[in-house]
């Protein structure tokens, strides 16, 4: 059973941005999924780049759409995306140097993230772009 499933409640109406959001959901789940059987450290690396990736397609769909359609919060939603692509830096590097990582500290980092911002501040630009014919 996965550790997180998608739900009506996360969608911001908006399918291109939903899909992406439903990745999210899947590392976080083989995150999980590797940390049930001790191999977490094994795939963290894969995990951290995936969601470096992730980062970049996700949030640079979002910042285009906002933008074209003079979203009036998208500073802070910059700022918002920045955070989250700094602190999976710092997840990564630390990966990278060898420093012990707690794979569980990045899987609530993660469900935090899908939780507070998806659900929050995502909610917040959904029916205005909605309203502007973005789908």
């Amino acid at each position: 059973m996965a550790y997180l499933e998608w739900n009506d409640s996360y969608s911001v109406k908006i399918n291109s941005i939903d899909q992406q959001h439903k990745q999210l959901i899947a590392y976080i789940n083989e995150l999980h999924e590797a940390m049930s059987q001790g191999k977490s450290k094994q795939v963290m690396g894969d995990i951290l780049a995936k969601l470096a990736n992730y980062t970049v397609e996700h949030f640079t769909l979002e910042e285009k759409y906002m933008s074209d359609h003079h979203y009036v919060d998208l500073d802070n939603h910059k700022n918002t995306h920045a955070s989250f692509v700094k602190k999976v830096s710092e997840y990564r590097q630390a990966y990278e140097e060898g420093k012990f990582l707690i794979s569980i500290e990045i899987m609530n980092f993660l469900k935090d993230w899908l939780t507070n911002h998806i659900m929050g501040t995502d909610q917040n630009y959904s029916a205005f772009l909605v309203a502007k014919g973005v789908k």
